[in-house]
């Protein structure tokens, strides 16, 4: 087999216009807004701090994450040309399913970085030195290529029955495993490996920090200084209900036979939705980055 076809939202032939209109809405928002966090946190001395650091390399993994499968889509509802070659479908699973991996750990990353800045104030600048937070997100970037590299290599291992069609609007496990002639039950089981340990571990991770960051505000007898944490954290904990929420919605469903409309659904917004609120999440709830786009906007539209 030399390619499969993306069927994607095919049962709704009448819609591919607005579906067309309504995802390259979202992908433009997701890529400027996202841009547009990287942009302001690089150029303003004030944000060169461990949190703002990791907030961009957030941004600019959303940016990868949705362009992983977004113009595929966009292309094929425009053109009605579903095909992809096998190589490329192996590929996009592949950065999918890192890309995943990585977002998990750096939410993890992100709420350890809240922790030490809430807990441990006056350990922080040792801790959460430039070297650290280097290491860290390096390792959130690479963290998941081991085990993508074995997922996506037994998958497309597997031999394919004559059927080529991907019920589906992106290469992901569970349609392609559908399309397997052989018993695909190692596949499954790595997929809940892989789900368990580099989703539910770095959930474990987030849920232990802030119930340490909640035994800190407890504490504080300053209303002021629990509105000021309470507004760094709300948009980091709203961040990761979205992400996780949809995740587990999405990947511990039972399998079933068919993959439905309703799955492709919930794929759709586990792909875009996230990605396109963060930045509207962390530049409407924090002070620092409204501060900062305001001050570059107004140098920009006022020249000296």
């Amino acid at each position: 087999m030399t390619e499969f076809l993306l069927l994607g939202f095919s049962t709704f032939p009448e819609r591919q216009i607005l579906l067309f209109i309504a995802v390259l809405a979202i992908y433009l928002v997701t890529v400027v807004g996202n841009l547009l966090i990287i942009l302001v946190t690089l150029v303003d001395p004030t944000l060169h701090t461990p949190m703002y650091f990791f907030l961009s390399n957030l941004s600019a993994l959303e940016v990868g994450y949705t362009s992983v499968t977004v113009p595929k889509m966009l292309v094929s509802l425009i053109s009605g040309d579903k095909r992809i070659s096998f190589t490329s479908c192996a590929v996009q699973m592949f950065f999918f399913l890192c890309f995943g991996i990585t977002e998990s750990s750096f939410l993890a990353t992100m709420a350890y970085d809240r922790y030490v800045a809430i807990c441990k104030p006056l350990c922080y600048p040792m801790i959460m030195n430039k070297k650290v937070c280097v290491l860290l997100a390096a390792t959130s970037w690479t963290i998941g290529i081991p085990a993508q590299i074995v997922q996506t290599s037994l998958v497309f291992t597997l031999p394919f029955c004559s059927s080529k069609k991907i019920n589906h609007f992106f290469c992901d496990s569970a349609p392609l495993l559908l399309l397997a002639c052989a018993d695909t039950s190692m596949n499954e089981t790595l997929t809940y490996i892989v789900v368990t340990f580099f989703g539910m571990v770095p959930f474990a991770l987030i849920l232990l920090s802030y119930i340490r960051i909640i035994a800190t505000i407890i504490k504080m007898t300053s209303a002021e200084s629990k509105r000021k944490i309470f507004s760094t954290c709300s948009s980091h904990l709203i961040v990761v209900a979205l992400f996780y929420g949809s995740g587990i919605i999405l990947y511990l469903q039972p399998r079933s036979s068919e993959f439905p409309d309703s799955g492709k659904l919930l794929s759709l917004f586990y792909t875009v939705f996230p990605a396109m609120l963060n930045p509207f999440i962390y530049s409407l709830r924090n002070r620092e980055i409204q501060t900062a786009l305001r001050r570059h906007m107004w140098y920009k539209m006022v020249p000296c």
